[in-house]
């Protein structure tokens, strides 16, 4: 097959697929490879060359999968995440070439309950994966690692990531690696993509994203209904913007201490997302920014706190959490177990109702040995209905910078001076966005409600 080739018709025949991208295929540098419309079982991954397009003829009418009596060995699962060497190729359905650049990969349903996932890659830069559906996999849909310009978009994950068999011999168990798991990702993008959870139990985890180091990664208008939205944990991130989401699930940024603060200034920027469960945002993290966002919980499910560090090493921060909408916090706002400074909570709306338990404890809880002088909270309107609950968990935060609070039902009030200042209380704009696949989904103030298509975000 010469470069650029063109193909008198789509590929309707399995044989013809893997003479074109088997082990020994013959596609190359600038060469479109289509298929038609059918089921393609394979008996050993598809190799996909640099500068391949490999193209369906849409995720519900070309499906690719193995053939039966081909199955992933779960004992190699998990595979040891940042150890390439070690990963256990054998199980994905597709093999990008390593190190290879310009592949696309589009308008598939990629399926395989008995393999380990839909893509593998290493190294690849300038990858396209766009349209596919990819359901029903052992470990993850995407496994890349140490990709560069990467661009994942309009793609639907359903059940792509589940835990693998346990109770057998030599089968570990455990949580999975998620509809997409990207070690080492940077200038790369993940749009309008929608990850589904339909068999998990729901005390297991399934991960939408998980990734371990992101660098000037862009996260946007995906739905994730998954209990584990997002997850970035462990390595040092820069630059990654998580924004106009909606998110069923936690994201979870924790690094021991905090980790750096790069040159930027800004690990993780967290905006204009919806986020519906009250453990939502994992900590501890340097240089993160949360703002703009609608956090809108069910006050029957109270089992979490907003943000919540469950770590021991002090962190210095900053992070500053601010023009948000709170609206039924479960345990609290933040706790933070370990100590913390730099922390900036202003211009905040939060309203807590009486919740399911009912929690009575205070919204803030801070380790007693946090940097108190450099811990503010300022300019918020918090509103307490039904059950009063105090602002604060322990007489130590005292010492934190509060001011010029609006306070309602607030049962500890009379403990601190909150002074008054000429500067507004709560947002300082209306909180207006549209959030999820295609801005399916519209925030206005408290107001969420299904997107017009006047109303829908570019």
């Amino acid at each position: 097959m010469m470069a650029g080739f063109l193909q008198a018709a789509p590929i309707a025949d399995v044989d013809e697929l893997i003479r074109v991208l088997g082990e020994a295929g013959e596609a190359g540098e600038g060469d479109v490879v289509e298929l038609g419309p059918g089921r393609f079982e394979l008996k050993a991954p598809l190799k996909v060359a640099s500068g391949v397009t490999l193209r369906g003829a849409g995720m519900d009418q070309t499906t690719l999968t193995g053939e039966a009596g081909w199955e992933g060995n779960p004992a190699t699962l998990p595979d040891p995440e940042t150890q390439r060497e070690k990963f256990d190729r054998s199980g994905y359905l597709i093999h990008l070439e390593p190190k290879g650049s310009g592949i696309t990969i589009s308008n598939l349903h990629l399926t395989g309950e008995r393999l380990h996932g839909a893509i593998f890659g290493s190294g690849n830069s300038n990858l396209r994966l766009d349209h596919l559906k990819i359901e029903d996999f052992l470990y993850c849909g995407i496994r890349t690692y140490s990709t560069t310009g990467a661009s994942i978009h309009d793609c639907v994950f359903i059940d792509a990531g589940q835990r693998w068999e346990r109770g057998k011999p030599g089968v570990k168990g455990g949580i999975t690696g998620g509809g997409i798991f990207a070690i080492w990702i940077k200038d790369s993008e993940i749009f309008n993509n929608r990850f589904l959870r339909t068999k998990t139990a729901p005390n297991e985890h399934y991960y939408g994203i998980k990734g371990r180091q992101g660098k000037r990664l862009r996260i946007h208008h995906n739905t994730i209904e998954t209990n584990f939205s997002i997850e970035f944990p462990f390595e040092n991130d820069e630059d990654v913007e998580i924004d106009h989401n909606v998110l069923h699930g936690t994201v979870s940024i924790p690094k021991h201490a905090g980790g750096p603060v790069p040159t930027s200034g800004r690990t993780f920027h967290i905006h204009h997302n919806l986020f519906q469960n009250s453990y939502a945002i994992e900590f501890v993290r340097n240089g993160v920014e949360i703002d703009h966002n609608l956090f809108d919980f069910d006050p029957a499910n109270d089992h979490g706190n907003l943000i919540s560090g469950f770590g021991k090493a002090a962190a210095k921060g900053p992070a500053v959490f601010h023009n948000n909408l709170v609206r039924n916090p479960g345990r609290g706002v933040i706790w933070i177990n370990e100590p913390f400074s730099n922390l900036v909570v202003r211009n905040n709306h939060i309203k807590a109702v009486t919740t399911g338990t009912p929690r009575k404890d205070g919204l803030f809880g801070f380790h007693p040995e946090s940097g108190f002088p450099t811990i503010v909270i300022r300019d918020n309107r918090i509103e307490c209905e039904g059950v009063a609950r105090p602002l604060l968990r322990n007489k130590e935060s005292l010492n934190a910078g509060i001011e010029n609070n609006g306070l309602t039902g607030v049962a500890d009030e009379d403990d601190y001076a909150n002074p008054k200042a000429d500067r507004p209380q709560g947002l300082l704009e209306p909180l207006e966005f549209a959030c999820g696949v295609d801005g399916e989904v519209r925030v206005e103030g408290w107001s969420v409600t299904p997107a017009t298509d006047a109303g829908r975000e570019e």
